[in-house]
Parts: structure tokens; C-alpha cells; sequence
């Protein structure tokens, strides 16, 4: 253990320097001091980070570079890593799988797929396991769930639950969750099966503009599927003609530091194990830093930033 220490810290070198500082629209703004990130309890069994590494921040980049991302993260204390086939059609798994091999048995691994039908299934989970180097993930999950429709197929005969089931039979998968940006599918998917989580965007702007995720929530409490967070930093669709600075993310995330800092707080202090924040790097960094310094949301407080987010576009809204 002490020599993987030296190692992440060696590699961390170049990466990590004294000044904490993130770029935001164009400027480098300070926020406090990196702090250790603290852990939440996911099943009896797994705590996790409050801040989650999504796969798709290593796209683009070289395989050293990955590795030293890993690297930083788990420095930082992140052992919660999600990714998926879907990434850069395989880019993100061939890449974590490497960079996360020296660290494996200390994280908590979740992969997904979007296949529908058990076969599909099946040859996905295959290929996912080979990329990721690993012989299991520790939550396999049912990915971008939108359209009842969707629900429908996962549980017919034949369907994707049935590869699932299997795989977490002999040992391949350890937990089975979700995602979903649809609240109707989502609560439609809670109510077929004892999901072990959902994976669903719980975000200030959705809450407030939308009305959308309370129901979701409230769903998932009542049932005891722990809440994973999507789109934490997310600000809305990106406006009609504007430049998209951040080729990686297909909404527009999150530039004001004040917001960020608001986006973090309100998503963290909802009843949420984790957060994945945008497939950008500097917003990775910038949510670990934030989330490092966390402070619950007092009721006012968040009434107040519920209020601050009039006028902007919600990426989704309730069914």
C-alpha cells in the first residue's frame, strides 16, 4: 500500500501543483485548499465517494495521461469509477481499464449497457469485462433508460434482466442499477425490480425549473435504492448557435463559480450517496475541490438557490 501511495504520488508530479485553482470562462479562479473526499454508504457493505470519476473525462486522452488522472483521483479519494461502452465507442473503457488496474480491489467499479435484450446483453458485459480488465463490475447497470417502452423490453422474456440476473448469479456483477432521464421509466423500473441503485439527474436547476427529480427521489427512498447523481453541473441545453466550449459534454455545464459552488451543495445535500460530475476534466477537479469543503444546505439556503436559478432553461422537466 505504501508503494501505490509513492507511485500515485509520484505521478501526480506534474499534475497536481500547491495553487488550487480552476478555469472558469477563461479565467482562473481560486477555491479552497484539496481536501480529502469524504465517503457515503452505499449498500451495508460499500461507502463511496461524494464525488464519482465518470469515464468519459478520459476520452482524448493518452493512455500515460489517463493512467495519471486515475491517479489524481484517487489521491484525492474517489473509489467510485463509471463508465460505459457508449463512450467513444469503447474509448473510455479501453482507457480506464489500464489506468485503473493497479488500483482495482480498492474501487467500486460500475459499468452499463444499452442493450435491451439478453443476448445483447450478454456479449456486451463480455466485451466490457475484457476492456476494463477485470473479471466483475460492482454495479452493472441498465444505461439511459428513457421510454417505457424501454422497461418493457428489459423485463420480457428474453430481455436484458435476464442476463443481468445470471451475471450477478455467478459473480460477474455484484449490484444491479440504472440510469435514466426519464422520471416515469425510472419510477416504471423501481417498481419492477429491488434495484440496488439508480443513476438519475438530481440537479438545482431540473428541481427548481422542471420539477423534475423530487418524484424520483421520493421513489427510490421509499423502496431503499440508493441515489447516484447525474448532471450535477449541468446548467441547461446548450443555447441555439452558441460555440461549444466543452466538446465532451452534449448540455451546457456549469462556468460561474458561484454556481458551480451552489450546483455542488444543492446536489450533495439532497439524499444522494455520490455525484458524477460533467465528462470534463476541470469540472471533475473543480466538483472534488467544492465537494472536499462541503457544507449542507441549510432549508433557507436552499430555497434561496432553488430561487437563484429563475430564468434558465431546465435540461429536463417532469413527465
Amino acid at each position: 500500500m505504501r508503494r501505490r501511495r509513492f507511485l500515485a504520488a509520484a505521478v501526480l508530479a506534474g499534475i497536481v501543483g500547491k495553487s488550487r485553482e480552476v478555469k472558469l470562462m477563461g479565467a482562473m479562479l481560486p477555491v479552497s485548499p484539496a481536501k480529502p473526499l469524504p465517503r457515503r454508504r452505499y449498500n451495508d457493505d460499500v461507502e463511496l465517494s461524494i464525488i464519482g470519476f465518470g469515464g468519459i473525462v478520459l476520452m482524448g486522452e493518452s493512455p500515460r495521461s489517463s493512467g495519471r488522472i486515475v491517479a489524481e483521483a484517487i489521491d484525492r479519494g474517489v473509489n467510485y469509477f463509471d463508465v460505459a461502452p457508449s463512450y467513444g465507442n469503447g474509448e473510455a473503457e479501453e482507457k480506464l481499464g489500464p489506468a485503473l488496474a493497479p488500483f482495482r480491489k480498492g474501487v467500486f467499479l460500475a459499468c452499463k449497457t444499452m442493450e435491451r435484450d439478453a443476448q445483447g446483453a450478454e456479449r456486451e458485459l463480455v466485451r466490457s469485462l475484457k476492456r476494463l480488465k477485470t473479471d466483475h463490475v460492482d454495479l452493472y447497470q441498465f444505461h439511459a433508460v428513457t421510454q417505457l417502452d424501454d422497461v418493457d423490453r428489459i423485463f420480457a422474456a428474453g430481455g436484458a434482466m435476464e442476463t443481468f440476473v445470471k451475471a450477478r448469479a455467478d459473480g460477474r456483477i455484484k449490484c444491479i442499477g440504472f440510469s435514466a432521464h426519464s422520471e416515469e421509466a425510472a419510477i416504471a423500473m423501481m417498481d419492477r425490480f429491488p434495484f440496488d441503485s439508480v443513476l438519475f439527474p438530481f440537479n438545482m436547476v431540473c428541481t427548481a425549473q422542471g420539477h423534475f427529480g423530487p418524484a424520483v427521489m421520493a421513489s427510490a427512498k421509499k423502496k431503499g435504492v440508493a441515489r447516484l447523481a447525474l448532471k450535477m453541473l449541468a446548467r441547461g441545453p446548450w443555447p441555439e448557435g452558441s460555440k461549444r466550449t466543452h466538446p465532451k459534454a452534449w448540455y451546457q455545464p456549469i462556468e460561474s463559480l458561484q454556481e458551480a459552488k451552489n450546483a455542488v451543495r444543492f446536489t450533495l445535500s439532497e439524499d444522494v450517496t455520490s455525484a458524477i460530475p460533467p465528462g470534463d476534466l476541470q469540472h471533475f477537479r473543480l466538483a472534488m475541490d467544492l465537494a472536499g469543503d462541503l457544507q449542507p444546505l441549510t432549508s433557507s439556503e436552499r430555497t434561496g438557490i432553488l430561487e437563484e436559478t429563475r430564468g434558465i432553461q431546465p435540461l429536463f422537466r417532469s413527465f
